[in-house]
């Protein structure tokens, strides 16, 4: 993990988890399906007694272990602050579903709107992670550990892994209570587009922004990438 301008890069990363975690509040609110990270999460709130945040809590605890036994003595102990990273997450999840559970779709296209919203903050959000370079939520963690042990390129493995939280999700919700949980058109779209969202504004609000804030680092990263 760098140094540099560590506490801006912090911030950014508190920041980037509060706006992910309304994305995610107002997806499930839309009911047109969640993003496929949290697909998973919510199909175990609606089978158990557990929230949104919590059952989002309990995955990235086992995210975690699997990170550790894939890699074994390559793991790294600074990646541990991936754990409060997730509780704070899985906290923020109820929050911010709590303050906007009297916002309620009349109809379907209401409920793209807020689809929508819930994109382009979980985009924004995601934007604000990856540029904060601090410690990865553990979904990506997993990823990148994935990609170290067995030399998979990191677009594939994600790719692999969003589908197996979604098939996962569609499995259990089928074989307990015989149908989808969580899972619509809405996470098609989530798949499709947050990429592309978390891009553009990388491109045009988040770059920027580091540049003003943390110009030594910026540089630092740049020169890292074309190396």
């Amino acid at each position: 993990m760098k140094r540099e301008n560590l506490w801006q890069r912090c911030l950014l990363l508190v920041i980037g988890l509060v706006i992910m975690a309304y994305g995610v509040a107002f997806s499930i609110q839309a009911g047109l399906g969640t993003s496929p990270i949290s697909s998973l999460p919510y199909t175990l709130s609606c089978l158990l007694p557990l929230t949104v945040g919590t059952a989002t809590i309990a995955m990235h605890c086992v995210l975690i272990l699997l990170q550790i036994i894939l890699l074994r003595r390559k793991y790294k102990p600074i990646q541990l602050l991936q754990l409060p990273i997730a509780l704070l997450f899985g906290w923020l999840t109820d929050a911010t579903l709590a303050t906007i559970q009297f916002l309620k779709p009349s109809n379907y296209f209401q409920q793209w709107l807020f689809c929508l919203i819930g994109i382009l903050l979980v985009g924004i959000g995601v934007s604000c992670e990856v540029n904060a370079d601090v410690v990865p939520l553990a979904g990506e963690g997993f990823s990148l550990a994935v990609c170290q042990t067995f030399s998979l390129p990191f677009p594939y493995v994600k790719v692999g892994f969003d589908c197996s939280l979604v098939a996962i999700s569609c499995v259990l919700g089928l074989l307990v209570q015989g149908k989808l949980l969580g899972v619509r058109e809405g996470t098609i779209a989530a798949a499709i587009f947050v990429g592309l969202a978390s891009k553009q504004v990388t491109k045009w609000m988040i770059k920027p922004l580091m540049k003003h804030l943390c110009p030594a680092f910026v540089k630092s990263a740049d020169s890292t990438t074309k190396k």
